[in-house]
Protein backbone atom coordinates (compact mmCIF):
# COMPACT_ATOMS: atom_id res chain seq x y z
CA UNK A 1 0.00 0.00 0.00
CA UNK A 2 1.42 3.42 -0.72
CA UNK A 3 1.88 6.24 1.41
CA UNK A 4 -0.77 8.46 -0.74
CA UNK A 5 -3.44 5.73 -0.78
CA UNK A 6 -5.92 5.18 2.15
CA UNK A 7 -6.59 2.08 3.51
CA UNK A 8 -10.40 1.01 2.45
CA UNK A 9 -12.75 -1.32 4.54
CA UNK A 10 -15.74 -2.36 3.22
CA UNK A 11 -18.52 -4.03 6.03
CA UNK A 12 -21.72 -6.20 5.06
CA UNK A 13 -24.22 -4.95 7.28
CA UNK A 14 -27.77 -6.15 6.98
CA UNK A 15 -29.23 -4.66 10.54
CA UNK A 16 -28.45 -7.58 12.53
CA UNK A 17 -26.65 -7.45 15.91
CA UNK A 18 -23.62 -9.61 14.28
CA UNK A 19 -22.98 -6.78 11.32
CA UNK A 20 -23.36 -4.21 13.93
CA UNK A 21 -20.60 -5.20 15.75
CA UNK A 22 -18.46 -5.97 12.65
CA UNK A 23 -19.24 -2.40 11.94
CA UNK A 24 -18.15 -1.40 14.96
CA UNK A 25 -14.60 -2.71 14.89
CA UNK A 26 -14.39 -1.59 11.32
CA UNK A 27 -14.86 1.74 11.93
CA UNK A 28 -12.02 1.59 15.03
CA UNK A 29 -9.59 -0.26 13.07
CA UNK A 30 -10.13 2.79 10.32
CA UNK A 31 -9.70 5.18 13.11
CA UNK A 32 -6.17 3.07 13.62
CA UNK A 33 -5.12 3.24 10.22
CA UNK A 34 -6.52 6.74 9.47
CA UNK A 35 -8.79 4.56 6.88
CA UNK A 36 -11.91 4.84 5.48
CA UNK A 37 -15.03 2.82 5.92
CA UNK A 38 -17.30 2.03 2.96
CA UNK A 39 -20.98 0.08 4.20
CA UNK A 40 -22.23 -1.98 1.83
CA UNK A 41 -26.24 -3.48 2.33
CA UNK A 42 -27.46 -5.82 0.02
CA UNK A 43 -31.33 -6.36 -0.79
CA UNK A 44 -33.39 -8.98 -2.60
CA UNK A 45 -36.97 -10.12 -3.71
CA UNK A 46 -37.44 -13.52 -1.24
CA UNK A 47 -38.45 -16.33 -3.07
CA UNK A 48 -41.62 -16.53 -4.68
CA UNK A 49 -44.44 -19.14 -4.20
CA UNK A 50 -46.70 -20.45 -7.00
CA UNK A 51 -50.13 -19.31 -5.67
CA UNK A 52 -48.97 -16.88 -3.46
CA UNK A 53 -50.94 -13.61 -3.73
CA UNK A 54 -50.76 -12.24 0.06
CA UNK A 55 -47.94 -10.57 -0.63
CA UNK A 56 -46.35 -7.00 -2.23
CA UNK A 57 -43.56 -7.55 -4.89
CA UNK A 58 -42.90 -4.68 -5.23
CA UNK A 59 -39.07 -4.24 -5.03
CA UNK A 60 -38.79 -0.87 -3.69
CA UNK A 61 -39.76 -1.71 -0.62
CA UNK A 62 -37.27 -4.27 -0.22
CA UNK A 63 -34.86 -1.57 -1.14
CA UNK A 64 -36.22 1.08 1.30
CA UNK A 65 -35.81 -1.96 3.91
CA UNK A 66 -32.46 -2.07 3.27
CA UNK A 67 -31.68 1.76 3.31
CA UNK A 68 -33.34 1.86 6.67
CA UNK A 69 -31.05 -0.92 7.95
CA UNK A 70 -28.35 1.11 7.11
CA UNK A 71 -29.14 4.14 8.03
CA UNK A 72 -29.80 2.62 11.71
CA UNK A 73 -26.49 1.11 11.62
CA UNK A 74 -24.84 4.45 10.64
CA UNK A 75 -26.40 6.16 13.04
CA UNK A 76 -25.20 3.74 15.80
CA UNK A 77 -21.32 4.46 15.17
CA UNK A 78 -20.02 7.53 15.68
CA UNK A 79 -17.45 8.33 12.92
CA UNK A 80 -17.25 11.73 10.55
CA UNK A 81 -18.94 11.80 7.55
CA UNK A 82 -15.48 11.85 5.85
CA UNK A 83 -15.00 8.40 7.85
CA UNK A 84 -17.84 6.42 6.29
CA UNK A 85 -19.78 5.84 3.24
CA UNK A 86 -22.41 3.57 2.23
CA UNK A 87 -24.49 1.95 -0.70
CA UNK A 88 -27.46 -0.25 -0.90
CA UNK A 89 -26.72 -2.60 -3.92
CA UNK A 90 -29.49 -5.19 -4.86
CA UNK A 91 -28.30 -9.06 -5.03
CA UNK A 92 -27.52 -11.91 -3.36
CA UNK A 93 -25.00 -10.38 -0.16
CA UNK A 94 -22.29 -12.74 -0.66
CA UNK A 95 -22.40 -12.16 -4.45
CA UNK A 96 -22.54 -8.21 -3.55
CA UNK A 97 -19.84 -8.31 -1.06
CA UNK A 98 -17.61 -10.59 -3.43
CA UNK A 99 -17.93 -7.89 -5.40
CA UNK A 100 -17.16 -4.80 -3.14
CA UNK A 101 -13.91 -6.85 -2.18
CA UNK A 102 -12.47 -6.00 -5.36
CA UNK A 103 -11.90 -2.49 -4.37
CA UNK A 104 -11.40 -2.83 -0.30
CA UNK A 105 -7.82 -3.48 1.51
CA UNK A 106 -10.25 -5.63 3.84
CA UNK A 107 -13.77 -6.57 3.97
CA UNK A 108 -15.45 -7.17 7.57
CA UNK A 109 -18.25 -9.17 7.80
CA UNK A 110 -20.67 -10.45 10.77
CA UNK A 111 -21.45 -14.21 12.04
CA UNK A 112 -24.77 -15.21 12.79
CA UNK A 113 -23.31 -18.33 14.44
CA UNK A 114 -25.11 -20.91 12.62
CA UNK A 115 -22.64 -23.89 12.35
CA UNK A 116 -22.88 -27.87 11.23
CA UNK A 117 -26.08 -28.66 9.36
CA UNK A 118 -27.98 -25.95 9.99
CA UNK A 119 -25.36 -23.47 8.56
CA UNK A 120 -24.98 -26.16 5.43
CA UNK A 121 -28.77 -25.12 5.16
CA UNK A 122 -28.81 -22.18 5.30
CA UNK A 123 -25.55 -21.11 3.28
CA UNK A 124 -23.13 -18.45 4.83
CA UNK A 125 -22.34 -15.26 3.62
CA UNK A 126 -18.90 -15.21 5.70
CA UNK A 127 -18.01 -18.65 4.47
CA UNK A 128 -18.82 -17.91 0.75
CA UNK A 129 -16.38 -14.98 1.25
CA UNK A 130 -13.94 -15.92 3.27
CA UNK A 131 -13.09 -18.58 0.56
CA UNK A 132 -13.74 -16.12 -2.73
CA UNK A 133 -13.21 -12.31 -1.62
CA UNK A 134 -10.22 -10.26 -3.31
CA UNK A 135 -8.97 -8.81 -0.33
CA UNK A 136 -8.21 -10.19 3.40
CA UNK A 137 -11.67 -11.08 5.61
CA UNK A 138 -11.94 -10.47 9.24
CA UNK A 139 -15.42 -12.54 10.49
CA UNK A 140 -16.90 -10.49 13.37
CA UNK A 141 -17.87 -13.91 15.85
CA UNK A 142 -21.43 -13.79 18.09
CA UNK A 143 -20.29 -13.17 21.86
CA UNK A 144 -20.58 -16.23 23.66
CA UNK A 145 -22.91 -16.01 26.73
CA UNK A 146 -20.98 -15.23 29.98
CA UNK A 147 -17.67 -14.26 28.11
CA UNK A 148 -16.85 -10.77 27.85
Amino acid sequence: MSAAKTFRIVVGVDGSPESLRALEWAVAEARLRQGQVHVVTAWQHPAMVVGDDDHDWDPTRYEARARRLQDEALRSVHAGPEDITGEVVPGQPAAVLLEASTEADLLVVGSHGYGGFTGLLLGSVSNQVVHHARCPVLVVKPRRQGRL
